[in-house]
């Protein structure tokens, strides 16, 4: 039995408590977080004990692994503390909101021995591992160019209903940070590292510290170029993800969808 605790009650904690109680073999007993009312209310209804703080949370036992779905700019604080008890970190993205820290959390785990992940859950997705398996095969040839756009739209009150959303010590950034870092996450998943980046990024309409709009042209190591787009001010809605490869040849188009990290796996 995996014993598996709760960082954050967010609506992103739910999903996660909601999928473990769906694996055999995983129970989660432990929830804490900000929002006292929220936690109490995932206590409640998936079982596990609230705590007002962290330093309570992490004296539960037993215990194996921990969740941590809090603001941005605390997972590698939180992590850091939970690797130190000797637990197993699977953090919600982006591992923090700077290199540094998430540097100093990748040695903290390593140092600790513990296993640390990011939730990239859609790396999972049908689509995408039909393409990564067609590329690992070489059904697609040499990759040209790729794009991956996230266009989106967020209302105001989606940022100023929040005390970390757009705000650049929790968030790290916006539309690129927050709504792009999964699509960014599969172009690095599929056509590997990274030569070179070129961006513009502005805050287009939203009244936030970060962006909203971004615009970025990669050059990847293998020689193919892609384009990124991400933005939570588009009017029509749109996540696509297009690889092309050699002329007169149709492009493969992806659209992934967001399923729970804990839900599927690898083969």
């Amino acid at each position: 039995m995996i014993n598996l605790g709760i960082i954050g009650g967010g609506g992103i904690s739910e999903t996660h408590a909601r999928a473990a109680s769906e694996i055999e073999g995983v129970r989660v007993v432990a929830f804490t977080g900000a929002n006292e009312g929220k936690v109490e209310a995932l206590s409640n209804k998936y079982g596990g004990r609230a705590y007002p703080d962290l330093t309570q949370f992490l004296t539960h036992e037993p215990m194996d692994a921990v969740i941590i779905g809090s603001p941005s700019g605390l997972h590698a604080q939180e992590g850091t503390e939970c690797a130190r008890r000797g637990l197993h970190v699977l953090v919600e993205k982006p591992i923090d909101v700077t290199v540094e820290k998430a540097d100093a959390l990748i040695s903290e785990c390593a140092k600790a021995n513990v296993k640390l992940a990011v939730c990239y859950q859609d790396r999972f997705s049908a689509d995408g591992v039909r393409l990564k398996q067609l590329l690992d095969q070489g059904g697609l040839g040499r990759l040209i160019l790729v794009s991956g756009n996230v266009k989106w739209y967020r209302p105001p009150e989606y940022y100023s209903g929040s005390r970390w959303r757009g705000k650049l010590a929790l968030d790290g950034g916006g539309a690129l940070m927050n709504q792009g870092i999964h699509t960014v996450d599969l172009l690095l998943w599929l056509l590997g590292d990274v030569k070179r980046v070129y961006a513009q990024s502005r805050t287009a309409l939203h009244d936030i510290e970060s962006e909203d709009t971004l615009v970025s042209i990669i050059e990847f190591g293998n020689g193919a170029l892609g384009t990124s787009a991400p933005s939570t001010v588009t009017a029509l809605p749109l996540r696509r993800l297009t690889c092309r490869r050699r002329p007169n040849r149709p492009a493969l188009r992806a659209r992934p969808r967001s399923v729970p990290a804990h839900t599927r796996h690898a083969s």
